[in-house]
């Protein structure tokens, strides 16, 4: 259980119109009521949280329908299902820090919000460390724990070679710089990993970290997304050996652009051709259901049929100089489909 001091309703808020306070003591101010309500915003969701776990599990112990309850409970809230399970899952980071000694229950009053939230996803190590300062009575920002998740992450992470991790260790190499390429090594497979690594053994230096970061990233999104975009999956394309060449061309980070571009496109038709069929639809359902002596209705029907038809033409506006793109949608069995020609 949460302690928690009495509830405080009435804030004393600096008066905007008193020239007798300086901004600084006037944001200072600002700053001390809006942490009072950060903390007891963070202190409500925790027992939200709980409440919706009891509600969640007493509906688990339910036969047939059971779960039925649970999502009646929260539309008549107005509750996301999303929503539940996340302070559901804060509920439960709360109480697993509590119970295993990581800070006492007044501590909570030490976090923000945020704070509490990203030390709720850290490291067990970095959560002890936060912990003894919120047991100490020391208030925990974002900031501070981020930046502790950080440095632990580059001076114990397996991701990183042992020059880097060391290096780190005596303060060489900030660890703000190496946290994002631990994360960035942890998305690709141990192959490229190893590529990477190398290549940091050999030139450990911070300019060095940051272009293997973002190699790592370019490696990473060319490959996410190559899955995705259906113009790549064909049996002839080795999307790998791509990646490798334009590696190996220092192209990466275009070949990353242009897969992603790829899938924005793919997307973008996608949402279009459903818009397009059910504007179809909706247009030939009013334009039987009315007759003749609605003109003004049927001239609106007749310019909505510019984006209905299968040429479609689009006007860009003024900021493409009036002009207007005109898209031809067939749409063709699989057995019709064949490989575009190269250009």
């Amino acid at each position: 259980m949460v302690a928690s001091d009495a509830p405080v309703l009435d804030l004393e808020l600096p008066d905007p119109d008193n020239d007798s306070l300086s901004n600084v003591e006037f944001l200072a101010r600002l700053e001390e009521a809006w942490t009072v309500c950060d903390r007891f915003d963070l202190q409500t969701e925790i027992w939200r949280g709980r409440i919706l776990r009891a509600v969640r599990d007493r509906e688990k112990r339910g036969g047939e329908g059971r779960g039925t309850g649970f999502l009646q409970w929260l539309r008549e809230r107005e509750i996301s299902k999303t929503r539940a399970y996340t302070l559901i899952q804060l509920a439960e980071s709360a109480d697993t820090m509590l119970s295993e000694g990581v800070m006492e229950p007044e501590s909570v009053n030490n976090f923000s919000k945020r704070a509490f939230l990203e030390t709720a996803e850290a490291p067990p190590e970095v959560q002890l460390m936060i912990g003894e300062a919120a047991n100490g009575g020391l208030p925990i920002t974002r900031k501070q724990v981020r930046r502790l998740s950080d440095e632990f992450s580059a001076a114990t992470s397996p991701l990183l070679p042992e020059e880097i991790r060391q290096r780190t260790a005596e303060n060489l190499l900030p660890p703000r710089a190496v946290a994002p390429l631990v994360k960035e090594l942890a998305k690709l497979p141990e192959p490229q990993q190893e590529d990477l690594r190398r290549v940091l053994r050999e030139e450990p230096e911070l300019d060095r970290v940051r272009d293997v970061t973002l190699t790592a990233r370019w490696l990473s999104r060319t490959s996410e997304a190559g899955l995705a975009v259906r113009a790549l999956q064909h049996e002839q394309l080795d999307l790998e050996k791509a990646i490798q060449e334009a590696q190996r061309l220092d192209v990466l980070g275009l070949l990353s652009d242009a897969v992603a571009q790829a899938q924005q496109v793919e997307n973008a038709v996608l949402k279009l051709h459903t818009s397009w069929r059910r504007l179809g639809g909706v247009q030939e359902r009013l334009w039987v259901e009315t007759g003749s002596s609605t003109p003004y209705l049927r001239d609106l029907l007749t310019a909505l049929q510019t984006l209905s038809g299968a040429t479609m033409r689009v006007s860009l506006g003024e900021l493409a100089g009036g002009r207007r793109v005109r898209l031809q949608l067939v749409e063709e069995s699989p057995e019709q489909l064949e490989p575009p020609p190269l250009p």
